[in-house]
């Protein structure tokens, strides 16, 4: 299953990310890790070094063998140079599932160790001073939003995205990717003004979404998050002296993080495991092509000199069928 970490900056939905992958890992299930976020902070959370974490290959940079592989023999798509971030998969594209081998995972994922598991991670690359004032940051992304349209994943088996701060997730359709949205919320007017602007924009996609309330210190904390978001707080989690050593660079084993954070955790995970029963391929095929025809139409069709909407295949719906015979 897919599932998001949103927040605004400085929340902690890297720390909370990164110790959700941890907890996946620690249970042995297969997770890929994708850091998604202007600010790439998510290798360093799991533990890597500067050096080791300056060493990921970016997806951005790989994005042209990624089009060129994953088109596969698709009638619909001429060419890799006319595929966009939004483009769907059809008859003849390649998918990717979360256990296997393939290009994608051999040019831009790591394993990285954690605790006696294992994640895959994938990063989109830094913002680098060549792009300041001439890119969007939200082209880096195109690689992550092409590897999850084209990405059939099943029960326990996870993908967990760190995606970029505030509202900027919903400058593309990558919002409605996941089976499961955590939004990480201080208790504060600016943590809960995230969550409403959040709220508003998923409502008409069916975006399954929950409050993870952090940096909560006491009943008034909790009172104030419930007060402004209702049900839809899932768990809220502490100061943590593991945390606190772990963003020193010195982490204890992941089996001391304190109880109340691991049940934290574990409630997480039941949430997310729970979205898996609701989900719907057909309307996640279906909110494909609509942000891939929004697209294709504001600036797509332009930029390659193609009718992109003749990419969309009229018959397919991804489902759980490929992960046998696709």
């Amino acid at each position: 299953m897919k599932i998001a970490f949103v927040g605004k900056g400085g929340s902690g939905k890297t720390t909370l990310s990164s110790l959700f992958i941890r907890h996946l890992a620690a249970a042995h299930v297969p997770v890929v890790a994708v850091d998604a976020d202007i600010n790439q902070h998510l290798g360093p959370a799991l533990g890597l070094d500067e050096e080791a974490a300056a060493a990921l290959p970016a997806l951005g940079a790989h994005l042209p063998e990624i089009k060129e592989y994953l088109r596969g023999a698709n009638p619909r798509i001429a060419s890799a140079e006319t595929m966009i971030k939004t483009t769907p998969p059809g008859e003849g594209s390649r998918l990717l599932r979360v256990t296997e081998d393939n290009p994608v995972y051999a040019a831009c994922a790591r394993p990285v160790a954690l605790d006696g598991g294992e994640a895959r991670l994938m990063v989109t690359g830094p913002f680098s001073e060549s792009d300041l004032g001439v890119a969007c940051y939200h082209s880096k992304v195109g690689a992550v939003e092409l590897f999850l349209n084209h990405l059939v994943d099943g029960r326990e088996e996870y993908v967990v995205v760190d995606m970029t701060a505030g509202s900027d997730s919903f400058a593309s359709g990558m919002f409605t990717r996941f089976d499961m949205t955590f939004l990480v919320a201080e208790p504060t007017r600016k943590g809960v003004a995230v969550y409403r602007q959040y709220k508003e924009y998923a409502r008409d996609f069916g975006v399954a979404l929950h409050v993870v309330g952090n940096k909560v210190q006491g009943p008034d904390d909790v009172d104030f998050l419930r007060s402004h978001v209702g049900d839809d707080l899932l768990v809220t989690v502490g100061h943590s002296d593991w945390v606190r050593a772990m963003e020193k660079g010195r982490p204890p084993r992941f089996g001391e993080l304190e109880e109340p954070n691991r049940a934290a955790l574990r409630a997480m995970r039941d949430a997310a495991d729970a979205s898996y029963e609701r989900r719907d391929w057909g309307r996640y095929t279906r909110q494909m092509v609509h942000f891939h025809l929004k697209n294709a139409e504001s600036w797509g069709n332009a930029r390659t000199g193609a009718d992109l909407a003749s990419q969309v295949d009229p018959g397919f719906v991804l489902g759980e069928r490929f992960t046998l015979t696709g």
